[in-house]
C-alpha cells in the first residue's frame, strides 16, 4: 500500500519515499527531491507515443534485443531523482537486473514527447540527468510544432544529431531507424509497413 501523502509537499522527498508512494496508474516524476504530477496527455501526445512504442518493440521483441517500456516503469536515477520516461529501452543485460517494481539504473535509450504547457521538463530538467546517468540515446519529440530532436552519447555528453535529413538512424537500438515523416501524429503511417521498412534493410 502506497505511502500517506505527507501534509505539505514543501519537504524534499527521497527517492525511496517516491517509489513507496507511487502506485499504478500515478504518473509523476521526482526531481532533486521535488515531486512532478503529469499532467494529462494532448491526443496528439498519445498517438506518437502509441505509433514508436508499437515499432519499437515490434522491432526489439523480433530481434530479441530487450524489452521496451511505457511510463509504468520507474526509472531510480539517484537518491532524489526518480523519472518515468514516456518510453524507455532495456538491454537484455539492463533486463536481468531489473527490480519488480522499478529500474535502478538508467535506461539504455529514452524518448521523452513534449507536453505544450511544461516543455521545459524534458528539455532541461531531465536531460542532464539523464545524461549524467549514462543514457546512450535521449529523443525529445514534439507533436505539436513537430521540431523533434535526437541526441546520442559522445564520451560523457548526449550531443544532438540527425537535426537534417529523412533517416534518424539510432545508435543504441541495433537496426532500429525511423523516418522524419513518420513522426507527425496527424499523419502517421501504418506501424506494419514501418516494421518491413526497417526490416528490409537489416
Amino acid at each position: 500500500m502506497a505511502a500517506t501523502l505527507p501534509v505539505s509537499d514543501s519537504r524534499l522527498w527521497t527517492a525511496a519515499e517516491f517509489l513507496d508512494w507511487l502506485e499504478p496508474g500515478v504518473k509523476a516524476d521526482l526531481i532533486d527531491g521535488d515531486k512532478h504530477m503529469h499532467s494529462p496527455v494532448h491526443i496528439k501526445h498519445a498517438r506518437l507515443l502509441n505509433f514508436l512504442q508499437i515499432l519499437l518493440s515490434l522491432h526489439v521483441e523480433t530481434r530479441k534485443l530487450g524489452e521496451v517500456h511505457r511510463e509504468m516503469v520507474a526509472v531510480r536515477l539517484s537518491a532524489r531523482t526518480v523519472f518515468l520516461p514516456d518510453l524507455a529501452y532495456f538491454t537484455n543485460e539492463q533486463v536481468a537486473r531489473l527490480q519488480p517494481n522499478f529500474a535502478p539504473f538508467a535506461p539504455t535509450f529514452v524518448v521523452e514527447v513534449l507536453s505544450p504547457g511544461n516543455p521545459e521538463r524534458d528539455l532541461i530538467e531531465k536531460f542532464p540527468k539523464y545524461e549524467e546517468h549514462g543514457v546512450r540515446e535521449y529523443w525529445i519529440l514534439d507533436p505539436h510544432d513537430l521540431h523533434h530532436r535526437f541526441f546520442r552519447r559522445e564520451d560523457e555528453l548526449l550531443i544532438e544529431y540527425a537535426q537534417r535529413g529523412e533517416q534518424i538512424i539510432a545508435q543504441s537500438v541495433p537496426g532500429f531507424w525511423v523516418k522524419r515523416s513518420w513522426l507527425n501524429p496527424e499523419k502517421l503511417p501504418e506501424v506494419s509497413r514501418c516494421l518491413r521498412e526497417i526490416t528490409a534493410k537489416l
